[in-house]
């Protein structure tokens, strides 16, 4: 019979101060909520920085104004009511920029956070890697493959430490589901299946004037010129493909990232991809409301990710784990027992997303989430939205990161940027 861990017994089996607790156990607290704030005197104070103060971003700067170990010295954001309202939630000196080149000028500023839409993250992370900063991105990790390799590689050159946000891996949930079957205890792994939901449609909205307030050529940046529309900007800037990548890159990212760490491919990925696709017929958003898109990996390995069911399951030879946000599933109690046998190997333990990132700022290691994981998870999502658009199979080489079956596909691997702005 499959075992569900009831929520007691992951009360008792991880750590209080666990980042995402809340979201484990389904109580209604914030993610954030439960990790530790370690006091530090204000000569050791990390200084941050947060671009994009909207939606996550109110989030994260939330997180981060309860703790001791940090100092918010500033805020940016080309909407001046989400600027506006950050820097009176910081109060003090906090200071507030319509544009992040002014904020990362800032010499006094250690790290930032960055939440824009997915179309600025490529950008705000080489500008803040060039300008000294380390760096916390939102997921998606980037807008295109290029994207994505560029960031990688700005990580690199300037020895930042970079931590994306795919706070999964800091939930004991997922690691205990991964470690499981990266040890053995479901036999031999076939088939991982992510289920991620569908995107919405909506009906036809007039374009417009933007508010007052609202820098829309900035917001747009490096996206293609597009007249206001209400239902373009902030949040539904998603089902956009200038602007964001659909399901794929919002819940696909969380998903395939954890799919990506069982299956043990954090510095490569799958061979082969296909997909299909079914796309709004009229209204605003470009994404299919359903999808599915299959991967091949090199070890023989198939991934489903799909827009049907939720969460993450593994599929072995001996047994199975499913685990989502406060579910953990398996055929078999003992396979998520969270002890290690002899012989199995650890994954990464982490103490809290955010604390993580602060604890490998101070000694300069990598991150549970680092640039080249957060990088080869989305390229994933991006290599499904690609065969989902084209129809196409891919072949896919994860070392040269080229299509090698149609080289007329690897113009899907990236996007001009609009003039003035280049990588």
């Amino acid at each position: 019979m499959p075992t569900r861990i009831s929520r007691r017994q992951l009360l008792k089996r991880v750590p209080a101060a666990g980042a995402g607790l809340g979201a484990l156990i389904g109580l209604k607290v914030p993610l954030w909520a439960a990790e530790p704030s370690r006091p530090a005197p204000p000569s050791e104070s990390i200084v941050l920085g947060f671009i994009g103060v909207g939606g996550m971003g109110s989030g994260h700067l939330g997180a981060f104004l309860g703790r001791n170990d940090v100092r918010i010295a500033a805020v940016c954001d080309v909407d001046e009511n989400h600027r506006n309202a950050a820097r009176a939630r910081v109060g003090g000196d906090c200071a507030a920029y319509n544009d992040l080149r002014e904020l990362l000028d800032r010499k006094d500023i250690d790290a930032v956070v960055i939440a824009t839409p997915d179309h600025w993250h490529a950008l705000a992370t080489i500008y803040a890697c060039q300008a000294g900063k380390d760096v916390y991105c939102e997921k998606p990790f980037s807008l295109t493959i290029e994207d994505g390799r560029a960031m990688v590689n700005a990580v690199r050159r300037y020895g930042r430490v970079f931590q994306t946000g795919s706070q999964q891996r800091s939930e004991a949930g997922f690691r205990i589901a991964c470690e499981a079957v990266r040890n053995g205890r479901i036999g031999k792994l076939h088939t991982v299946r992510t289920g991620i939901g569908g995107n919405p449609t909506c009906g036809w909205e007039p374009d417009s004037d933007p508010p007052p307030g609202l820098d829309w050529n900035l917001w747009l940046g490096p996206a293609p010129w597009r007249p206001y529309n209400k239902r373009r900007c902030h949040f539904d800037f998603r089902w956009y493909w200038d602007t964001g990548g659909g399901m794929m890159c919002d819940w696909g990212h969380h998903h395939n990232d954890i799919a990506q760490w069982g299956i043990g491919a954090d510095g490569s990925g799958p061979v082969e991809i296909t997909g299909w696709g079914i796309f709004p017929t009229e209204g605003l958003f470009e994404c299919p409301t359903q999808f599915e898109a299959t991967y091949r990996y090199p070890n023989g390995i198939t991934l489903i990710c799909a827009t049907r069911s939720h969460g993450v399951r593994f599929e072995g030879s001996d047994g199975w784990v499913h685990v989502d946000r406060g579910f953990l599933e398996a055929s078999d109690p003992e396979i998520i027992e969270d002890y290690l046998r002899p012989g199995e190997q650890p994954l990464p333990r982490s103490v809290g997303h955010h604390q993580d990132w602060l604890d490998c700022i101070k000694s300069r290691k990598r991150p549970i989430c680092d640039a080249e994981i957060g990088h080869r998870s989305v390229t994933v999502c991006h290599l499904g939205n690609i065969a989902i658009r084209t129809g196409r199979k891919l072949v896919w080489d994860p070392v040269a990161e080229r299509i090698t079956n149609d080289e007329a596909l690897n113009r899907w691997l990236g996007k001009p940027y609009r003039p003035p702005w280049h990588l």
